[in-house]
């Protein structure tokens, strides 16, 4: 390996990260707002480097060739993205008030995050209307979006369309193993995951938490009642706790 070339593998963290389905064998094509990023807000040229991911898993070295409309990138390698868990977290998050939410989803995704669904509980103070949450989820799927690309992630995060709390009890899987963060609980999450599977839904409440029957109602579904310690957590820092908790106790820190 030349002393460019180690240069290039050594400071690969520090290159633009981009997402693209366009990878052919030799090139990855940026168009639309990734290509008008890339050369007028970082203002790449021929011959930079970025690394160019095709949201499966698969991380590629590209060098820039072209830069215009479309931004093309010859591919000079081609590895296994790293920063994936071997567990797929899905976090079920009440919705809070303001903008909780885009706070959520950006650091569910930077902790580990795999998929982020809102929805509504009995004391969810906010209550978008159809219309405000189509806009209100376009806006936390781009926050996903950028948020993969800053902290390295090899596939970008989902945000699912928000549901009703009756849809989220019928939403885990037998496959799955499912949590309930309540601060009446007193299981250890370190306990309750001592035999995870490789799916971990999570589910944590709105400023107010759960009410007794709805607590009542994920346990019987499958959800197990787990504490996250004697302190009463706010509703946007439960999620980054309980997902960097999981990240540790499944090898994945």
């Amino acid at each position: 390996m030349s002393q460019q070339e180690l240069e290039i593998k050594m400071e690969r963290w520090r290159y633009p990260r981009f997402f693209t389905e366009n990878i052919s064998d030799t090139t990855a094509v940026l168009s639309g707002e990734d290509a008008k990023h890339a050369v007028q807000v970082l203002r790449m040229r021929e011959g930079d480097h970025a690394v160019i991911c095709d949201g499966k898993g698969t991380d590629y070295l590209g060098q820039l060739s072209s830069a215009g409309g479309e931004c093309v990138f010859d591919l000079l390698e081609k590895t296994k993205n790293e920063a994936e868990p071997s567990v797929h977290i899905r976090l079920f998050q009440a919705m809070p008030k303001s903008d909780k939410m885009e706070f959520i989803v950006q650091k569910a995704v930077e902790c580990g995050a795999c998929e982020v669904i809102p929805f509504f509980s009995k004391r969810c103070v906010s209550r978008p209307d159809k219309k405000q949450m189509a806009k209100k989820t376009e806006r936390y799927r781009r926050i996903a979006y950028e948020a993969a690309k800053q902290c390295g992630r090899g596939i970008i995060p989902e945000v699912g369309e928000a549901v009703e709390f009756s849809e989220v009890c019928n939403m885990l899987s037998p496959d799955n193993t499912g949590i309930l963060f309540y601060e009446c609980a007193q299981l250890s999450l370190k306990e309750a995951v001592s035999d995870y599977k490789t799916n971990i839904d999570i589910i944590i409440g709105s400023e107010g938490g759960f009410e007794a029957s709805e607590a009542e109602a994920l346990a019987e579904h499958g959800f197990i009642p787990v504490s996250l310690g004697k302190r009463i957590l706010r509703c946007e820092t439960a999620p980054i706790a309980a997902i960097s908790v999981l990240m540790n106790v499944t090898g994945n820190l």
